[in-house]
């Protein structure tokens, strides 16, 4: 990601906005082809994808205002235009959205996050025991869970409490990683998600310091997360979990937003089978402590 420094010395928010938009429109242009845009030519080509100009003629605007936004200059960008480039780049409903908030645009769906558990929630996850439940933020900061999230995947007690983060565990943690079956899509998935989520929180050093710190440690996260690949987060899927105690479990997963879709969500692990259902009893059955966990410091 590029980095921006305002006269301060400080990380400047909007320039690191428009850099990130930069990128994405970059990625965006690059990818689609002038068969797909319908664009006709003839000779060879050495740009992949569409050029400028190309985008530039099939958005409704000129080639050097649609430069300056490839480079991050500081210009102001309508609904307008950028539903006119969302059009001609082809993007599908997530990247449109990652679009506008890159721009800045408001987005009427969009309100301030949640920023505590509350005593009611965790009393929810207690009750929901031995179903295994958490709340989790919007970089996939684990805020609260109980007893059988906490023995799902690893011993959550035995993870140092900065690294209580599902996409930091997903890449780093070796007995995390065993347990996730088809780690490859969910890796993908989880990365597409944060890149959604992050367009809000660009200048933000918390979000920017879990990227660092990610692409320093995982090649493998770098390279999904250079592809900008962009998706929400589903409301409910299937899941499946190798516990290194008990065995194979299968879940349907949903997710309850607590603010909206950026923000905390209620994460509950619903067994798909019988069998499931008794393993996690079992599990549960051998904590020596039940409950929901404290709000972690993140």
């Amino acid at each position: 990601m590029a980095t921006a420094t305002s006269s301060s010395g400080s990380e400047d928010p909007g320039r690191l906005r428009r850099a990130e938009l930069a990128e994405f429109l970059r990625s965006r242009r690059e990818r689609l082809t002038p068969q797909q845009a319908g664009v006709i030519y003839t000779g060879r080509r050495r740009t992949p994808g569409l050029r400028r100009e190309e985008v530039a003629q099939l958005g409704g605007m000129s080639t050097t205002w649609y430069t300056w936004l490839e480079q991050g200059r500081d210009i102001k960008v309508s609904d307008q235009v950028l539903d006119s480039l969302s059009r001609t780049l082809q993007l599908d409903h997530d990247e449109r959205s990652h679009l506008f908030a890159l721009a800045g645009a408001p987005d009427p769906t969009t309100t301030t996050e949640c920023d505590a558990v509350t005593p009611q929630m965790r009393a929810v996850l207690a009750k929901l025991d031995p179903y295994p439940a958490c709340v989790q933020g919007g970089k996939y900061d684990l805020l609260a869970y109980n007893t059988a999230l906490r023995l799902l995947l690893t011993d959550l007690d035995d993870v140092p409490r900065d690294q209580r983060n599902c996409v930091w565990l997903t890449f780093t943690h070796p007995a995390w990683r065993e347990s996730i079956v088809n780690w490859e899509a969910t890796a993908a998935r989880m990365v597409a998600n944060l890149r959604v989520a992050m367009a809000d929180h660009v200048g933000d050093p918390l979000w920017r310091n879990l990227v660092s710190r990610l692409r320093a440690v995982s090649p493998e996260f770098a390279e999904l997360w250079d592809r900008h690949t962009v998706a929400q987060v589903e409301d409910s899927g299937v899941r499946t979990i190798r516990n290194a105690i008990v065995g194979e479990l299968h879940f349907e997963v949903s997710n309850t937003w607590l603010a909206p879709r950026s923000g905390h969500r209620l994460q509950v692990f619903t067994p798909a089978d019988s069998e499931t259902e008794r393993r996690l009893a079992g599990l549960v059955g051998r904590a020596p402590n039940h409950g929901p966990r404290r709000k972690l410091a993140v």
